[in-house]
């Protein structure tokens, strides 16, 4: 059974999209059935160009990505999480709606990117220093047993990921 993972930021621009494409690339790479979503509760529309390059750069297709709300995770018919990922501290501090299926949830924050000094030079490096500090927490996640773990201990296990 696929093991759902939803990763939410405010704006679903970066972080959280990073978040998502890490996930899947990796996923895939290991055959893993994990499938990886992204969302934010103030989307703003619009995928930051630097994320999709960082992506890419490191092999992750991002045909189809888009900025979305996480209230289409909670209409019907949505996929049912077993993981909740916040990775921006607004968004970890914002009341989230009911996710059915009552999943683990946990905070992975990551500074925003976008505020990077140093011009587009800066950003394009801040962007992938982020995307490798994703990439090796998701790795971690993917390491897990995920579906033999109980719920707790699989909160347990992602908040001793989130101290590395």
């Amino acid at each position: 059974m696929t093991t759902n993972v939803l990763i939410l930021c405010t704006h679903n621009s970066a972080r959280s999209v990073l978040s998502e494409g890490m996930l899947n690339h990796l996923a895939m790479q290991q055959g893993k059935d994990v499938r990886a979503f992204s969302a934010g509760s103030a989307p703003s529309g619009r995928l930051n160009p630097f994320a999709l390059d960082a992506l890419r750069s490191a092999g992750v297709d991002v045909e189809g990505y888009r900025s979305k709300s996480w209230d289409e995770f909670t209409a019907p018919g949505a996929p049912v999480m077993r993981i909740v990922i916040t990775v921006c501290d607004s968004a970890a501090a914002e009341t989230c709606p009911y996710w059915p299926g009552s999943p683990v949830k946990v905070h992975w924050g990551y500074p925003d990117p976008s505020n990077a000094l140093g011009g587009d030079e800066g950003k394009r490096t801040a962007f992938e220093l982020t995307r490798q500090a994703i990439g090796y927490r998701m790795q971690q996640l993917l390491a897990l047993p995920i579906d033999s773990m109980s719920d707790e201990a699989l909160q347990q296990a992602l908040v001793q990921i989130s101290q590395s």
